[in-house]
């Protein structure tokens, strides 16, 4: 049996791995999902990885989110990789599990991944949509947004709530334009699930 399909977890966990460079705040990313984790009640784990106190170096981290237990924070197989740029895709999406999700940002990533055939990829064009609402730097909350809506294990509401605790009080003022973002991030995950919906119907 193929090891990416088996799981040593209860089924309703969640691993969750975002990667990028530095400058594109994917520590926070994970930082969020993990508060907005607690915030709703369940177990979680948050492990950064960084090569990248320098801007531009490689950044990752791991969360797991789950209602019982977590038996280890170590994720080889992640059902879901959010990568924020093409050296994050190449490296981690070809150990997706089966039905699992790539969300990738194709503001930056110019090529078609390869992933299983049972991976949905999605396309996100995270820094665009962050720059016409005012500041690309909030690329990230974007994907966030977008991963939230796709995959439904946290509530959106929870995670703007949670953005006080995980920013800075110096940047307190940028919670309106990151809230903006996760809710952009979510609507166009939306409109890419229903398009998709409205493509296989027609098939």
């Amino acid at each position: 049996m193929n090891r990416r399909s088996t799981r040593t977890t209860d089924s309703s966990q969640e691993a969750v791995i975002i990667s990028g460079f530095g400058g594109q705040g994917i520590m926070l990313a994970g930082k969020l999902l993990a508060q907005a984790a607690m915030l709703a009640g369940k177990e979680v784990t948050y492990i950064p990885a960084y090569g990248a106190e320098v801007r531009g170096g490689a950044s990752n981290c791991t969360v797991v989110i789950a209602n019982q237990p977590i038996a280890s924070p170590v994720i080889s197989f992640p059902d879901c990789v959010i990568a924020m740029s093409k050296a994050a895709m190449h490296r981690f999406a070809p150990f997706i599990r089966a039905g699992g999700l790539l969300l990738y940002n194709n503001s930056l990533i110019d090529e078609d991944p390869a992933v299983d055939a049972t991976v949905t990829a999605v396309g996100v064009p995270a820094d665009r949509l962050a720059l016409d609402l005012g500041s690309s730097k909030a690329a990230n909350m974007v994907m966030i947004g977008a991963y939230v809506q796709w995959r439904a294990s946290l509530a959106l509401e929870g995670v703007i709530q949670a953005l006080p605790a995980v920013l800075s009080r110096r940047r307190h003022d940028t919670i309106g334009l990151n809230t903006l973002a996760l809710r952009e991030g979510a609507q166009f995950a939306r409109s890419t699930a229903e398009s998709l919906a409205g493509s296989l119907r027609s098939e």
